[in-house]
């Protein structure tokens, strides 16, 4: 069973409001660079471990080095093995997924949008000052009251 929403009575008419809101369709998952999802390997760097000596190591190790497009250092341990070590700040060789956010500013509130118009923000950051930004003007008009 839903809780009903308990909303305050509005003190205006529905043209003097103005809704932003964030939200995720559940269903939906696109391809993320390894910054967007916080990767631990983006983050802090990573080793590779590679064992040459099987066909499957040699197939690696040969990516590695000469189709990667990374930059790393390579050791030796004293079993015979090659590390590969990554240096943070690169995508790491994971396929990352997220489940985007849409930010979007509309005019009215939960009673409608009486103009039909939604602005959608491509950077959260953007959408951060159009809040901030809006919060002041209201401010600035309670002060003058």
């Amino acid at each position: 069973m839903e809780r009903p929403i308990n909303r305050i009575p509005p003190a205006h008419a529905v043209q003097a409001y103005q809704t932003f809101s964030i939200s995720q369709r559940p269903d939906v998952l696109v391809r993320a660079a390894c910054q967007q999802v916080g990767c631990g390997a983006w983050l802090r760097g990573w080793d590779t471990t590679v064992d040459e000596s099987t066909q499957q190591g040699q197939v690696q190790a040969a990516y590695i080095r000469t189709q990667s497009g990374r930059t790393f250092r390579e050791l030796r341990t004293a079993a015979g093995l090659t590390v590969f070590r990554f240096e943070a700040g690169q995508r790491c060789f994971a396929e990352h997924k997220t489940n985007p956010e849409t930010y979007a500013v509309r005019d009215g509130d939960w009673r409608g949008n009486p103009t039909g118009r939604v602005r959608q923000h491509q950077r959260p950051a953007d959408w951060v000052e159009d809040f901030g930004e809006h919060q002041l003007r209201i401010a600035d008009q309670q002060k003058k009251g």
